[in-house]
C-alpha cells in the first residue's frame, strides 16, 4: 500500500522560483515589495485576507482547479462556457505571459493599472509591511478584486501543487477539479507521484463535489482515497463520466446524458479530454443558467493564449509566413506536456506531409531528457536556445538533450536565429513549433503589442 507522506511543515522557500518579466509598471511595483519566492504555506494568505474582510467569503462560488496538466486549458473552457451562458465570471491564472494584468480577468476582462493601482494600495495597506511573496499577494489582490463585484462563477487556478498554495483558502468550493496528475516540479512537490498527488488533492473538501480527469493508478489511489475521507463525492473521468472524439466532435457521457459537442477549440487530441473535464465541472456546478448550447458555444470558442497557439501576427510570423510556413506557440515543458505536443504536431504533419521544427527554450529545472522522446518518430528538426530567464537551460545542455533522443539539434542565438535557421532549411515550408517554457513563448508574444494576450 502506498504511503502518503504528511510533512510537519511544508518545504523551504525557493528564490525566483517563478521566472516572471518585470514589463509592466504594475509588475515593478509588486516586485519592488515583495520576493518572488514559492513558500508553499497558506497561513500569511489567511491573515492578509483576514485583514481584507475575508474577500474569499464574498466573490461568488468558486470553481477551483489543480493538476499537472491542462490546468490552464481547463480553466479557459470553463471561463467561456460561463461566459457564454451570460454568467459574470472572474479568472484568477498563472503565470502571465507578457503583462501582470493577465493573471485577473474581472467579468470576462484584464484590469487596467489604474484599475489595478488603488486595490493594490488597500492590500498593501491591509498588509502592513508584514512578509509575503508576489504570488501571495497576487492571489490576494485578485480575490480583492473579484469581492468588490461578486461574480456567478470564480474559476481559480492554482499556482502550484495545492495543499499550500495560495489558492487553497476556500472551504467549500462549489466543485474541486483534478486535471492529470504527473511528474513536474519534483523539487518542491515530489519526488514520488504519490507525494505530487497528495498535494493537487489537498483542494478536495469536505462534502464539496470533486471532478478528476483519467490519472495514473497511483496518483488515483491517493485521489480517491482523499475524497473519501472527506466525504466529497467524486466524479472520475473514465469511471463516473467519460469525453472522446467522435467524428470530428467531442461527445461527453455523463450518468444520465450524452452530450454531442463541437470539436474543441484548442488545437490537439488532448484537448478533447481536457474540454470534456470542464463540462464535467460544469454540470457539477449546477447552474441552471448555463444549458447545452452554453456549453457548446464555451467549448468551441475557448481561448488560451501560449498553448498551441497559432501565432498569425507580430514580426515572426509575418517571416514564417512569407516562406509558406505556420508558426505555433506552446509552454509544453515537461514529459507528459512533450507527449500531448508531440501527438499535436503528429496532426499539423499528417494533414498536408509538411516537416516540423522545434524551436525549444527551457527552464533549467524541467526534464529535458524526459521530453524530447515523444518526439522521436516524428523526427523535427530541433533548434535550442536560451531565453531572458537567469534560470534558462543552456542551449548545449538542450541540445545534447535532444541528440541522445536521436533528434537532429543545432545551438541557435535566440528565437529569432532559431526561426530563420529553419526557414532557410531545405525542404517543404516546416510547421513551426516554438516551446518548452511559458516565459519563453512569453518572450516571442511580447515582441509586439498586436501579439499580447487580451
Amino acid at each position: 500500500m502506498t504511503v502518503i507522506p504528511s510533512p510537519d511543515a511544508p518545504p523551504p522557500p525557493r528564490p525566483d522560483y517563478d521566472a516572471i518579466r518585470a514589463s509592466d509598471v504594475t509588475i515593478a511595483r509588486l516586485r519592488a515589495l515583495h520576493p518572488s519566492l514559492i513558500d508553499l504555506s497558506t497561513g500569511r494568505v489567511k491573515r492578509l485576507l483576514a485583514a481584507l474582510g475575508h474577500p474569499e467569503r464574498r466573490m461568488g462560488p468558486v470553481i477551483h482547479v489543480a493538476g499537472t496538466n491542462g490546468k490552464g486549458s481547463t480553466c479557459a473552457y470553463l471561463r467561456a462556457i460561463g461566459e457564454a451562458a451570460g454568467l459574470k465570471t472572474h479568472v484568477i491564472s498563472s503565470p502571465h505571459l507578457v503583462r501582470f494584468a493577465e493573471r485577473i480577468r474581472v467579468a470576462g476582462r484584464l484590469l487596467t493599472d489604474d484599475e489595478l493601482d488603488p486595490l493594490i494600495d488597500d492590500v498593501e495597506r491591509a498588509n502592513a509591511g508584514a512578509p509575503i511573496s508576489f504570488f501571495e499577494i497576487t492571489t490576494c489582490l485578485a480575490l480583492h478584486a473579484f469581492a468588490q463585484d461578486p461574480g456567478d462563477l470564480c474559476v481559480i487556478e492554482v499556482g502550484l501543487g495545492g495543499r499550500f498554495d495560495a489558492t487553497n483558502v476556500f472551504d467549500a468550493p462549489a466543485v474541486s477539479v483534478i486535471t492529470p496528475v504527473d511528474y513536474d516540479h519534483l523539487e518542491m512537490l515530489g519526488p514520488e507521484l504519490s507525494k505530487i498527488a497528495w498535494e493537487k488533492a489537498g483542494i478536495i473538501k469536505a462534502g464539496r463535489p470533486a471532478v478528476a480527469a483519467r490519472q495514473l493508478d497511483e496518483a488515483l489511489d491517493v485521489i480517491e482515497r482523499e475524497a473519501a475521507a472527506l466525504g466529497a463525492p467524486l466524479a472520475l473521468m473514465g469511471r463516473d463520466f467519460d469525453a472522446y472524439e467522435a467524428h470530428g466532435r467531442l461527445a461527453v457521457q455523463l450518468e444520465d446524458q450524452l452530450l454531442d459537442l463541437p470539436a474543441p477549440s484548442l488545437f490537439g487530441g488532448h484537448q478533447f479530454a481536457n474540454a470534456g473535464l470542464a463540462v464535467a465541472a460544469i454540470r457539477a456546478f449546477d447552474d441552471p443558467r448555463i444549458d447545452e448550447a452554453a456549453i457548446a458555444r464555451g467549448v468551441a470558442g475557448a481561448v488560451w493564449p501560449g498553448r498551441f497557439q497559432a501565432l498569425t501576427r507580430g514580426p515572426l510570423a509575418e517571416r514564417a509566413r512569407a516562406r509558406g510556413a505556420d508558426l505555433w506557440l506552446d509552454g509544453a515543458h515537461n514529459p507528459h506536456a512533450g507527449a500531448a505536443l508531440a501527438e499535436a504536431a503528429g496532426r499539423l504533419a499528417a494533414r498536408d506531409g509538411r516537416p516540423v521544427v522545434l524551436i525549444v527554450g527551457m527552464l533549467g529545472r524541467k526534464d529535458a531528457t524526459g521530453f524530447f522522446p515523444h518526439f522521436a518518430a516524428l523526427g523535427p528538426r530541433v533548434y535550442t536556445t536560451a531565453f531572458s530567464s537567469p534560470n534558462a537551460t543552456p542551449a548545449e545542455d538542450l541540445a545534447h538533450a535532444a541528440s541522445v533522443a536521436g533528434l537532429r539539434a543545432e545551438v541557435a542565438d535566440g528565437v529569432e536565429d532559431a526561426l530563420e535557421r529553419a526557414l532557410a532549411a531545405p525542404g517543404p515550408a516546416p510547421h513551426v513549433l516554438v516551446c518548452g517554457s511559458l516565459h519563453f513563448v512569453g518572450d516571442a508574444l511580447a515582441m509586439a503589442p498586436e501579439t499580447w494576450p487580451t
